[in-house]
């Protein structure tokens, strides 16, 4: 048994002690698919990154640092902005307001803010969750196929099985709490991945002055953040694209459930986005850095985001490479784990019990939860095995048209008083459909310009038109102030 594949069933072990662990708090529907609302600040802030980043950190993003160099660095500006921006504007004001309302999910929120007794807005909400987390799970398991095939031996289908049925069996097992707690570890383990890769490429090309002279000898526009812009529009156009990817921190469910999951209110969140920006500046700062270091050692790959597995099985000796491996199987499960709870509670919070109106008890429903979450995970598995080339682009898709369907309506459902269920349906839809569509026909006449962008500006546009044009109807009773909830 090779050293790698040691390593990795210590981490499987791992997973499996935190999901047993957790199974207690999975026999409610609030415990299932929020952990009982009862999580600190540190596992908030670990969980709320990890899922955020997935695969795409750690091959796409290090794979556009390899591909573009320091124009990357953008995506880096561009995140920080969005989750400093999802904390400071959405996490107090979202946590209070689903617990004043007694939901636990975002269409919970929206229903009980709106009074959405035809349940127009959850119906609206379930098919987009469903639609774009089937695009994101299919992308993280290409990557964990992409990922295992680099490191040990394995053929790409029984990589992709593989990865997913461990997924699939601890969040199983422990639930949401299984979930957040393993993505402490995940996140831990993305985060020392991510200091020391960049720190051993740099040195091993022999510092940085080196690694810059021979990105220098390659292409001068490498070591230039602004070199994006020589070719006019079509460069501003990418630099704004790149920065606007960090604009679905503000809407994605999957991020913004981690926030209503906070033990008691508003100095636990004042931490977690203190831990949380600092997590994120390193997270994407080393994988784009690891990227250009990359380049200077292994000029001429043919899969730019094969760079970070190649940097770790040529770079370290065999028991770290085990590590680095982790490292990247941590960053697609953080992600995969929390997509598969937000469908499976689309399914069964949203649908079963709310829409259809299904009467048993919790016990029973979180039972339910678990048979939706295998059933979502068998989906994304047979989606998956038509390998994806470009885990970047694709996972892009899937985060901006759930960030484009719920940014725009959160912002205005927390700050806009006059805001009302009509205007959320329409920019919920608008939102996502524009960022579809926009992908579909427009994308590659417009320069490529990043589909969250256009999403965002509709989604927000039409909630506060169709809004204006009808008369308010939300409950501003639970919009308390900040001040009384932290007291």
């Amino acid at each position: 048994m090779s050293t790698a594949v040691i390593v990795l069933l210590v981490y499987l072990l791992s997973l499996a002690i935190v999901a047993i662990w957790s199974r207690h708090e999975t026999k409610t529907l609030s415990g299932f698919f929020l952990g009982g609302k009862k999580l600190p600040y540190w596992v908030v802030a670990f969980s709320t990154n990890a899922t955020g980043e997935s695969g795409w950190l750690l091959l796409g993003l290090t794979g556009m640092g390899y591909a573009v160099g320091a124009q990357a660095y953008w995506v880096v500006v561009g995140e920080v902005i969005g989750v400093t921006l999802s904390w400071t504007l959405i996490s107090r004001k979202l946590k209070r307001l689903s617990d004043a309302t007694d939901s636990i999910t975002l269409p919970d929120v929206l229903a009980a803010r709106f009074d959405d007794r035809l349940h127009i807005l959850r119906s609206i909400a379930v098919v987009i969750i469903l639609t774009m987390v089937c695009a994101y799970v299919t992308a993280q398991l290409v990557a964990c196929g992409k990922a295992l095939g680099a490191f040990i031996d394995i053929d790409y289908p029984t990589a992709v099985v593989f990865g997913a049925v461990i997924i699939i069996a601890y969040t199983f097992i422990g639930g949401y709490k299984a979930v957040a707690y393993t993505d402490v570890l995940q996140g831990g383990l993305m985060l020392a991945g991510l200091i020391t890769m960049p720190l051993v490429a740099i040195h091993v090309g022999g510092g940085w002055q080196n690694v810059t002279s021979n990105l220098l000898a390659q292409d001068p526009a490498l070591l230039s953040m602004w070199s994006i812009t020589n070719s006019g529009t079509a460069g501003w156009i990418g630099l704004f694209s790149f920065m606007a990817i960090g604009l679905p921190f503000l809407g994605a469910p999957q991020l913004l459930v981690r926030f209503m999951s906070v033990r008691a209110g508003g100095r636990e969140l004042t931490k977690a986005r203190n831990m949380s920006v600092i997590i994120i500046l390193l997270y994407d700062a080393g994988a784009v850095t690891a990227g250009m270091a990359g380049r200077a050692l292994f000029p001429g790959l043919e899969d730019a985001e094969t760079i970070f597995p190649v940097l770790a099985t040529e770079l370290f000796p065999p028991v770290l490479t085990g590590v680095m491996m982790v490292v990247v199987l941590a960053a697609i499960m953080s992600t995969v784990d929390s997509l598969l709870i937000l469908a499976s509670s689309a399914v069964v919070r949203d649908t079963m019990q709310k829409i259809l109106g299904n009467t048993r008890s919790d016990q029973a429903l979180a039972a339910y939860g678990k048979v939706v979450t295998i059933l979502i995970g068998a989906i994304a598995i047979a989606f998956a095995l038509e390998e994806v080339k470009f885990i970047f682009w694709f996972v892009l898709f899937a985060w901006s048209g759930l960030g484009a369907a719920f940014g725009p309506v959160i912002l205005c459902t927390l700050y806009d008083k006059k805001v009302n269920l009509a205007g959320v349906a329409a920019g919920m839809l608008g939102g996502f459909l524009t960022s579809v569509g926009w992908v579909m026909f427009f994308k590659s006449q417009t320069y490529n310009l990043y589909e969250m962008i256009p999403g965002f500006i509709v989604g927000l546009a039409l909630t506060i038109i169709v809004s204006r044009l009808g008369k308010s109807g939300s409950d501003h009773n639970y919009l308390q102030s900040d001040e009384q909830h932290a007291r």
